[in-house]
């Protein structure tokens, strides 16, 4: 092992001890990666619980459908991130469809999906899956093909935004949170200061997390201190990749290209102002419009309750399909799917239960 590796270890270890000491009543913290055996680590009066923090997870059946739609087309190729392959829809999968002879790639970047429509005569959807993490990517490839005036690119806008996703999971009646670990990825984009209002207008403590176990223990200690003291504030434990404002040119070019509207979140239902759409100047490259295509409400398997994960109502294992119809080779939902599900890492890191 090396002595980096000791030291992280040590800290953690440290951490997880400093947390013990102070966490001096039962507290409830909201958080967006399960992984690592923190729990484990913890007292027993600090319970960590998933959140919405998984873009591919919180993408309604609909939305997939839509997706599914598109690609049965024989003049469409689907462009899209790996982890949306396998995510079910309401009847089939992109993986599925592309066994079936859909034409179906997977790019490493938004732009990619660009350069294959400028080398070919067929109609290439993008699509536009994540937070406000991914969507400055996909906003610039946006810009870029009305640039080069390309006739034959579109994108498939899912994009999620995170601050009205954690006011409607505030609003939840079935999950109570003390405190709220915010997603470093998204942070970086939008900011520390994007959380003081919602701090202030909840009383709930909130403290930006980064990925590596010993960045999560910090941010979890800065929690609990202001849980025993009573305060609730913003604290950045991400300091090295996360500032006050965010990263403004990424914000930027969000802001160009797309515009909020309501959506739907898995485990949350219609969200106002919960999600991104082209603006009128960029709407010719809309997919849904340009193929007639709708979203509409999606079947999810009655087996699977990764909504219930996703808002923090339900632990992975306490799914009776968790482990048994439900695993990373048979995914009932997406929670399962994707490496940052928060069932695919409690199958992975904490057994199938």
């Amino acid at each position: 092992m090396s002595g980096a590796r000791e030291r992280i270890i040590a800290e953690a270890r440290g951490l997880a001890e400093q947390v013990c000491a102070v966490a001096d009543r039962p507290a409830t913290l909201a958080h967006q990666f399960a992984r690592y055996g923190l729990g484990q680590m913890l007292p027993p009066q600090v319970e960590l619980l998933s959140g919405p923090g998984c873009p591919v997870c919180v993408t309604s059946a609909g939305e997939i459908d839509a997706a599914l739609a598109l690609a049965r087309l024989p003049e469409v190729t689907i462009a899209t991130f790996g982890d949306m392959v396998r995510v079910p829809g309401s009847d089939s999968t992109l993986a599925h469809e592309r066994a079936r002879g859909a034409d179906v790639r997977v790019m490493l970047s938004p732009m990619e999906a660009v350069e294959l429509a400028e080398k070919t005569d067929r109609q290439v959807v993008l699509l536009g899956v994540g937070f406000e993490t991914t969507a400055p990517g996909v906003a610039v490839a946006v810009a870029e093909a009305k640039r080069r005036g390309l006739s034959n690119f579109t994108v498939l806008c899912t994009h999620k935004r995170l601050m009205p996703a954690l006011e409607a999971l505030m609003a939840a009646e079935d999950v109570a949170i003390d405190g709220l670990l915010a997603p470093g990825h998204v942070s970086t984009v939008i900011g520390w200061g994007a959380y003081r209002d919602f701090v202030a207008r909840h009383h709930v403590p909130c403290v930006v997390a980064g990925f590596e176990p010993h960045e999560m223990l910090r941010a979890i200690l800065a929690l609990v201190r202001q849980l025993a003291e009573g305060r609730a504030q913003v604290e950045n434990a991400y300091p090295g990749a996360v500032t006050e404002r965010g990263n403004l040119k990424a914000l930027a070019a969000i802001d160009r290209v797309f515009e909020p509207t309501d959506a739907e979140w898995r485990g949350l239902g219609i969200i106002p102002a919960g999600g991104m759409k082209l603006r009128a100047a960029y709407a010719d490259l809309d997919a849904t419009k340009r193929f007639g295509i709708s979203i509409e409400e999606g079947r999810e398997d009655p087996r699977c309750r990764c909504g219930e994960v996703l808002r923090g109502a339900l632990r992975p294992p306490e799914c009776g399909a968790f482990g048994r119809a439900c695993t990373p080779a048979h995914p009932l939902g997406p929670c399962m799917v994707s490496s940052e599900g928060a069932c695919a890492a409690a199958y992975k890191y904490g057994g199938a239960g």
